[in-house]
């Protein structure tokens, strides 16, 4: 009964034609002549009041054959070949339903392990034994969980145990299981293996990871495909050529029904069908891949990029400077100068502070509390302890207050952080990133994909931002860029689309200019993600040149189904208005069509090479894989 009001169209028809079939088999025919007509009729003006309100609204849609097709078979007598297109429409639908679901298969499929309850260890009793069943929304930050073997890991957290084995395939599109040590973050949504294991939770329901990314899936399978759009480009050469041949047809034969069966094969399915479900299984494989994008028409800009930015910090590298060396001015020993820098940068948000602050803590040095401090953002900070000023960030900002400071020779791909204290310069801190190791590859994979002009942007200086450039293989560099500036480069790039790749929240604002934004890794900044058009939920750069790959095949396949029916159909008309397909033959045959070329755009679902690498050969790993949240940071702005 679900099946009959879901489809009522369907079943309708189905019990139109049954009666129709009865009523000719019991020898009255006219009355089956008159059920058919008055049905088929009755579904033409349906449709047509759908039409000539698009029509109003300037939208020519392909389905003016359909309902031309019907009154044209009912007025030449082929009430028979008239049922069965409006059974072929109707089934359409429904048709339609199933491919779609085919094709949205990973994001239902994301959108179903959404978890619902956890197993909440009761406080005082960290036996597996005593815990207690509660509602995933009302778990606490800093509660216990025991997640048992085979389940979805609820919330965002910390292992406890000592280790664990989990299958984050469905997140990150890592096929083998992933281990994780005591003290690893864990990601709501990846599946527990075959030990239970015990976890503290460090993120509510609504802020963790998987709710994050259900909300992007939702986002991105409630969008419309633009292919829908393409499809109607050819509506109106498509409508007048079978027009034309109908006419033809008619014509030469002297009998209208030539007309009639050349309308029957032409009925546009194909067109209204089949690239939407390429579109859906284009989204479906890069959910599996890990990717999830947000809105189908992305996959159409995704095919046609010709130029790619980058962000460098976070994007290109790692984003984790680490400390190199300190160079003092001889007033100060290493470790007082790196203890204050430390101590200053505990109030900055910048991802360069948090490197400070671990180099810090690595030597164990102690953070003293300051009086007053003050960010000064893509320059610095400014703090006051005990009444001696400390001022941590670039050259020109620390020498505005100190003088004497002197930039250092820097090795290529090195950046330092100067320190004044109390007006004097008292030395800088020279910090690493490496570029990843998927760089080099990734920007190789997007050249042969006909990425023509990869530019770097970054707020570093220009001797490390040339090194890096040099060592990924980029074409052009812009440095020293603001935020504010780094919207204008993009904007100005005259290879259009422009793909932009960041992670930063100060990436947030050039990522929505971009005709394509991408916001790399799970832990990027929700800002990022939100201006962001597309997401990869892995911390993997070569996922943005898969995201490039699934865009072209997807248009690939889309427009590869749309010409096939378009030809099938032609193939037809033609046959048809040369006499070779009669109307009941034509209406079955075009359902054939059907069948062909949403078969054909269900290809797009298909494991072609859609990843760049990252992947595990054999047995577990310990890849990088997405962690709870951190705070809020900012690309490297700051050299």
């Amino acid at each position: 009964m679900k099946k009959v009001a879901r489809y009522p169209l369907v079943a309708g028809t189905l019990a139109a034609l049954l009666a129709v079939v009865i009523l000719l088999l019991s020898g009255q025919e006219g009355i089956a002549r008159l059920v058919a007509s008055l049905y088929a009729l009755a579904v033409a003006a349906y449709l047509a009041v759908g039409m000539v309100r698009r029509l109003m609204n300037g939208q020519w849609g392909i389905d003016v054959l359909a309902v031309t097709a019907i009154i044209s078979t009912v007025l030449v007598g082929e009430f028979i070949a008239s049922m069965i297109i409006v059974l072929m429409l109707a089934g359409g639908t429904a048709l339609e339903d199933y491919a779609a679901g085919r094709a949205k298969g990973e994001l239902t499929a994301l959108l179903e392990r959404v978890p619902q309850t956890a197993h909440r260890v009761r406080e005082g009793n960290h036996d597996d034994g005593q815990q207690e069943d509660v509602a995933a929304t009302d778990v606490r930050v800093g509660d216990i969980l025991l997640v048992k073997p085979g389940e979805v890991v609820p919330l965002d957290g910390i292992l406890l145990s000592p280790l664990g084995s989990f299958d984050e395939s469905s997140l990150t599109g890592e096929s083998l299981p992933v281990e994780r040590a005591a003290g690893d973050g864990l990601m709501s949504g990846s599946v527990n293996g075959e030990a239970a294991i015990r976890m503290q939770v460090s993120a509510l329901m609504e802020d963790s990871q998987y709710s994050r990314i259900v909300a992007l899936v939702k986002e991105a399978s409630e969008s419309k495909a633009p292919m829908v759009r393409l499809a109607d480009r050819y509506a109106v050469p498509f409508t007048a050529l079978a027009y034309v041949l109908g006419a033809a047809g008619w014509i030469i034969s002297g009998s209208p029904a030539r007309f009639a069966e050349v309308l029957v094969v032409a009925t546009p399915c194909p067109l209204l069908i089949a690239a939407p479900v390429a579109f859906l299984g284009g989204m479906s494989r890069a959910a599996r891949s890990g990717i999830i994008v947000k809105y189908a028409g992305v996959l159409e800009q995704l095919s046609r990029i010709k130029t790619v930015a980058f962000d460098k910090t976070g994007t290109l590298t790692y984003g984790r400077p680490a400390l190199v060396g300190i160079r003092t001015a001889g007033t100060m020993t290493e470790d007082e100068v790196l203890r204050l820098a430390a101590s200053a940068e505990q109030y900055s948000s910048h991802v360069l502070a948090a490197s400070v602050m671990d180099a810090a803590r690595g030597r164990g040095l102690p953070f003293a509390t300051a009086t007053a401090a003050n960010e000064f953002a893509t320059h610095g900070v400014r703090a006051l302890f005990d009444g001696q000023d400390v001022v941590v960030g670039k050259p020109n900002f620390v020498a505005e207050s100190v003088p004497g400071v002197v930039e250092m020779d820097l090795d290529s791909g090195q950046l330092a952080i100067y320190v004044g204290v109390g007006g004097e310069y008292v030395g800088c801190l020279v910090m690493s990133d490496p570029i990843r190791r998927e760089t080099r590859r990734t920007l190789a994979e997007l050249k042969e994909l006909g990425v023509t002009h990869t530019v770097m942007l970054t707020g570093d200086a220009l001797a490390t931002a040339e090194h890096i450039a040099a060592e990924a293989g980029l074409t052009d560099v812009q440095a020293e860029c603001l935020p504010a500036d780094k919207v204008e480069a993009v904007r100005s790039l005259p290879l259009r689309p422009v793909m932009m790749v960041g992670d930063g929240v100060n990436d947030a604002p050039v990522l929505a200019v971009a005709d394509v934004g991408i916001a790399m890794g799970a832990r990027g900044s929700t800002a990022a993600g939100e201006s962001a058009d597309v997401v990869i939920i892995l911390d993997d750069l070569s996922k943005a040149a898969a995201a490039v790959r699934i865009g072209q095949r997807t248009v690939q396949v889309a427009l590869q189904s749309i010409w096939i029916g378009i030809a099938l159909s032609v193939a037809l008309m033609i046959a048809a208005a040369a006499g070779y397909v009669p109307a009941i033959a034509g209406a079955l045959s075009q359902e054939v069509v059907d069948l062909a070329t949403i078969l054909n755009a269900l290809r797009a679902l298909g494991a072609g090479r859609t990843d760049s690498g990252g992947r595990s050969k054999a047995g577990k790993t310990r890849a990088a894989t997405p962690l709870p949240p951190s705070p809020p940071r900012r690309s490297a702005e700051r050299s």
